[in-house]
């Protein structure tokens, strides 16, 4: 079969969700050798003006409206993924952690992940797509440090680092208290882990088939993960692509810190998406956010994969 024809194999699970648990948090799947579990730490609420704000709120509303959703607070699914490849087991992002009360519905982080049967411990990786808070805080939560082995490798790239030593938030449009948690969420996680840092400048080989480039745009190192096997492949979008890019790829979302170049990246990872067959995973895209995209005239369509049971 071509890579546009193979279809992820579904590895099939007998627990439980706990009783608070009413909905699926995590979707396994194979690419080739290597497998792929989506962990969903929950729900967030952002302002829905935050998903489009170079265009007028009518517009705007009028999209949402169409969708049956919120013209006040947009949801936005919020995933991280578990890869396993070979000896290694890597946590890709880790959501957003406990300390952030304006969003009650995520940080789901830690007991779905022991729910998912992952232990912190047997974590050898973690890669970073970026560090925005509601990515690098679930690895802030009490207690998770200690439980992660000491010589745990955390790769992102250099730029992302740098950046957010003194980060510029003057093309965002993030209200004042999230570009504060933003700015101490970075801040912490690089004095917690720093010893643990493994940055790459353009791209890095984290595991066999499981590879990280920087793309930029939504921030200056923000990344994202491709992962192949058996002619199989699979890309982890971070931030580059939300609900909207298909539809509208030029909306500017408000947590993007080069709004234009952040346009022109989910261009170019949608022409590449559609021409390789890959399969997408992204932070933001409806749990478990396992798709294609495929052309649709000019533009893009995203196309959910059936649900394997």
């Amino acid at each position: 079969m071509s890579n546009a024809q193979t279809i992820p194999r579904k590895v099939v699970t007998q627990e439980r969700p706990a009783p608070d648990e009413l909905v699926p948090s995590r979707y396994a799947v194979r690419v080739g050798d290597i497998d792929v579990l989506v962990i969903s730490d929950g729900i967030l609420t952002p302002p829905a003006e935050s998903m489009a704000t170079n265009v007028e709120p009518e517009v705007r509303d009028a999209w949402l409206d169409d969708r049956f959703l919120s013209k006040v607070a947009f949801d936005w699914a919020l995933n991280a993924v578990v890869v396993r490849s070979g000896d290694q087991t890597i946590l890709i992002d880790s959501g957003l952690g406990e300390e952030y009360p304006d969003f009650p519905r995520a940080g789901q982080f830690v007991h779905r992940m022991e729910a998912a049967g992952v232990d912190l411990a047997a974590v050898t990786d973690v890669v970073l797509t970026h560090m925005h808070f509601d990515h690098v805080g679930g690895l802030l939560v009490e207690g998770v440090k200690e439980r992660m082995r000491p010589d745990l490798r955390v790769h992102v790239c250099a730029a992302e680092t740098k950046f957010w030593q003194a980060p510029d938030f003057s093309l965002t449009a993030m209200p004042p208290a999230l570009a504060d948690l933003a700015r101490k969420a970075s801040l912490d996680f690089l004095k917690a882990y720093r010893s643990n840092l493994r940055t790459f400048d353009e791209e890095a080989q984290v595991a066999p088939g499981v590879v990280v480039t920087r793309t930029g745009g939504h921030t200056p190192g923000h990344s994202v993960v491709r992962i192949s096997s058996g002619g199989e492949r699979l890309m982890f979008g971070g931030d580059a692509l939300f609900p909207v890019s298909f539809d509208h790829p030029e909306w500017h979302n408000g947590f993007e810190h080069d709004p234009e170049e952040a346009t022109l990246v989910r261009l170019r990872l949608m022409r590449e998406l559609a021409e390789t067959g890959s399969w997408l995973v992204s932070t933001h895209m409806p749990f478990p956010s396992v798709g294609r995209v495929a052309t649709a005239g000019d533009l893009y369509r995203w196309v959910p994969a059936w649900w394997d049971y």
